[in-house]
């Protein structure tokens, strides 16, 4: 397909709205947003987000030069303004009207809407006479798409012309309350309206601007990878760009506030009121990098002290790492070196055959000694064997003081081939060698790594494994991790949560926290913890650690809710399934194949749409391994892979396992590039957030387009590939698996099948699903295809 066939096709108005036209050629007008007929005797299906593969010239259309939002929270109060210009590339006019689905309900009280500088009257619906103005729609147009946003409010225009071959800048203001919860507010823009289009959004940008009167601490979106810069304590800007992009995601942002030298906030979910609840707690310490670097600071701010620490750097200089390997590496030392701080204390220990290091024990930080230090690092040179043992014996015995942060950044490119050669003996004389629990970040750089072996280490000694492909460069690699964990806080941090009233013989309210473990804080970076609860109610969580080696407690408020009516924090169960699978192909790697674990990857598999390479069968609709007595079977066979610990397959692997692991927020939908678009070629390299490494794979966008970003997407080791299924959507609290021309709940077998309740879709008792189930049912009610799903006990298809 070529761009200009494909621009034919695109077809725009503004993410966020929908559009009712009432005008004329009506019959191919396919436009972005929401367009349907208003005439009762014109029925017009919403367009969906498939490109055709040779797709006809419209006789209507629009097409979509931008899109931009841009809004400024001040406390809780977001003032907001989208700006879009587009062109109705059609033959005659249109008469459109604009219905804005309110964020959640009552939370705009005033909207204006200018076309072309000239303003149009909004009129506001209260949630139940939107709820009948969507109905309508949707009976007469026999079209579900518009029940997603039903059970909140929405603002209806008055009609303005658009004519013929003309463009019309559109412009929306209003302001915006946003919801709080325990000090944490919570911005949400309804971009997903855009998903209902037949091609791609050209250009998408939003900047968030927070102002506010406190300090700010945590800054996190859930859906979206967002670039955040934090010019001083008080402000923060939050923006997200793309092109030839699918918006299949609203926009959502949380910030909150504080004071106190370290800050905390928490979200929780409970989708089901009989089993254990989700949440998320995001924690931050009060001070930036610079902050923790400055020494004049008033002493009524009282803000945390970076701790002083130690960095021990144990570098390959194997014959293997000559040329540009070891020129990036010694780049990467003098990282390190040039952003130590004086109270730091460090060294260097090279290895090949030999074991060599820059002083006999740890040198104090200043001047003098870093350019030392930078002297021996120039002298580096590669060659000889790989001592992997000997250089880890070296490193980890220079430290000895359990009060004091230590680090080993510990780098190699290759199998140990001197000197101890076993896997588990190298380990274990790692761990023992490990006196104070100092932390190790183990860097496998190239696919000649015993990939097995860096994982083994990192999780042993409280750190984590870091993989860097042949064409990556290992200085960002290492300058990345460094600028995150360079000036400790707060360290050895534990979470626990109390709720008022809760049974102390129901043992902790908390459980299954990841990450795993004690942790650390570190100044300018912020922990994205997350874990299961058992009782509800008000509660109480604690953080407790050391800061400058002083024991410390601090305390939040927090609500753990009892029951979700909605999935508006669905994220929060999706990202704690997605490192629990992460933890769980660990254990199996690490410790051998375990049948319950393999089961527990199959049922969050089917429960969550958590797909990994090992049970990415649930995303072949023809696979008999897909019927429920033979998924534990296929899983077990496929987590045998793990035995390779070495070579690329390998490297792919536990390179995923870590992203899984370490996964921050849900992956984003793949966005178009032109070469998708050209040559139908792969798609760049896949972002991060739990479904990085290879590239996407050619389908994966039209994929996504046709499940409206709802397709479970997994990564392929074997071909180092992205892939989006478009036969497992995760909806809400539901996964569904396609079966022929039907999507049917994940949880159901065979025999609750057959007992399904059939519905006649667009009838009262359908329309009535929302009130008697709650208004999660919404978004399965908009589900086009024909679908069987399971509602409180009782089975029901449409």
């Amino acid at each position: 397909m070529t761009r200009q066939s494909l621009c034919r096709t695109l077809v725009a108005l503004a993410a966020s709205l929908f559009v009712i036209v009432v005008g004329s050629n009506l019959a191919h007008l396919q436009a972005q947003g929401l367009l349907v007929d208003a005439r009762p005797e014109h029925q017009f299906r919403l367009p969906r987000p498939i490109i055709p593969p040779q797709p006809a010239p419209a006789a209507s259309s629009y097409q979509i030069e931008a899109l931009e939002v841009d809004a400024k929270l001040s406390g809780s109060t977001a003032r907001v303004q989208v700006s879009q210009t587009f062109k109705n590339t059609g033959s005659g006019q249109i008469e459109a009207q604009f219905l804005f689905p309110l964020p959640y309900d009552g939370a705009i009280d005033q909207l204006t809407l200018l076309v072309d500088g000239k303003e149009y009257p909004a009129k506001l619906l209260p949630k139940e006479d939107a709820r009948r103005r969507y109905e309508e729609i949707v009976r007469s147009n026999r079209d579900p798409a518009l029940l997603e946003w039903v059970g909140t409010g929405m603002f209806q225009t008055s009609v303005f012309p658009i004519p013929a071959g003309q463009s019309r800048t559109v412009t929306l203001r209003y302001s915006q309350l946003c919801r709080q919860s325990s000090g944490l507010v919570d911005f949400l823009f309804p971009l997903s309206t855009a998903k209902y289009t037949d091609g791609l959004l050209k250009r998408l940008a939003i900047s968030v601007a927070v102002d506010s009167p406190a300090d700010i601490k945590n800054v996190y979106s859930p859906s979206h990878e967002v670039k955040i810069e934090r010019p001083d304590d008080r402000h923060a800007v939050v923006k997200f760009t793309a092109t030839d992009t699918a918006a299949t995601d609203d926009f959502r942002l949380f910030y909150d506030t504080g004071d106190e030298a370290v800050a905390a906030s928490i979200v929780s979910y409970r989708p089901d009121k009989d089993d254990d609840g989700y949440f998320l707690m995001l924690a931050t310490p009060k001070i930036s990098r610079e902050a923790a670097e400055a020494s004049d600071k008033s002493s009524n701010e009282k803000p945390a002290k970076s701790t002083g620490k130690t960095v021990v750097f144990v570098v390959d200089r194997s014959g293997s790492m000559s040329g540009e390997k070891m020129d990036q590496a010694k780049e990467a030392l003098k990282f390190v070196l040039n952003n130590l701080k004086h109270g730091d204390t460090f060294n260097i220990v090279a290895y090949d055959s030999e074991v060599e290091a820059f002083r006999p024990e740890l040198q104090k930080f200043d001047d003098e000694s870093r350019a030392a230090a930078t002297g021996f690092v120039n002298g580096l040179f590669a060659g000889g064997s790989t001592n992997i043992d000997g250089a880890l014996a070296r490193g980890l015995g220079m430290l000895g003081d359990a009060e004091r942060p230590s680090y080993i950044i510990f780098l190699t490119d290759g199998l140990p081939t001197v000197g101890e050669m076993n896997e588990p003996a190298i380990a274990k004389h790692a761990a023992e060698a490990n006196k104070i629990r100092a932390r190790l970040f183990a860097f496998g750089v190239g696919f000649d790594v015993n990939s097995r072996l860096i994982d083994r280490l990192a999780r042993d000694n409280h750190g984590r494994s870091e993989y860097v492909r042949p064409n990556e460069n290992i200085e960002t690699a290492v300058s990345n991790l460094y600028r995150r964990i360079g000036a400790p806080v707060m360290t050895d941090v534990q979470l626990t949560i109390d709720v008022e009233n809760a049974k102390e013989a129901d043992g902790a309210v908390a459980s299954r926290l990841y990450p795993k473990g004690k942790f650390d804080l570190f100044a300018g970076d912020q922990a994205v913890i997350v874990g299961r609860y058992k009782s509800a109610g008000d509660a109480k969580a604690t953080l407790a650690g050391k800061i400058a080696g002083e024991t410390k407690k601090f305390y939040f408020p927090a609500e753990l809710v009892a029951a979700s009516d909605d999935d508006a924090n669905a994220f929060v169960a999706k990202l704690w399934a997605t490192r629990r699978v992460g933890e769980i192909i660990d254990e199996i790697d690490l410790k051998g194949r375990n049948e319950e674990l393999v089961k527990e990857l199959v049922d969050l598999a089917v429960k969550h749409g958590i797909l990994t390479p090992y049970t990415s069968f649930m995303a072949d609709e023809n696979s008999p391994q897909r019927e429920l007595g033979l998924r534990a079977q296929a899983a077990a066979i496929n987590v045998d892979q793990l035995h390779e610990s070495s070579g690329e397959f390998g490297f792919r692997m536990r390179s995923n396992k870590g992203d899984l692991q370490y996964a921050e927020r849900m992956a984003m939908a793949p966005a178009a590039t032109p070469a998708l678009a050209d040559a139908g070629t792969s798609l760049a390299t896949a972002s991060s957030g739990g479904a990085s490494g290879g590239r996407y794979a050619a389908d994966a966008f039209q994929n996504t387009l046709q499940t409206s970003g709802r397709g479970a997407r997994f990564y392929d080791a074997e071909h180092d590939q992205q892939v989006v299924s478009n036969s497992v959507i995760s909806v809400g609290r539901k996964t569904f698996l396609r079966h022929g021309d039907r999507w049917v709940d994940s949880t159901l077998d065979e025999k609750a099948q057959k007992s399904a309740k059939r519905l006649e879709r667009f009838s009262d008792e359908y329309f009535e699903l929302v009130a008697k189930h709650g208004k999660h049912v919404a978004a399965y009610l908009a589900i086009e295809e024909p679908v069987m799903i399971e509602l409180d006990g009782q089975v029901y298809e449409w």
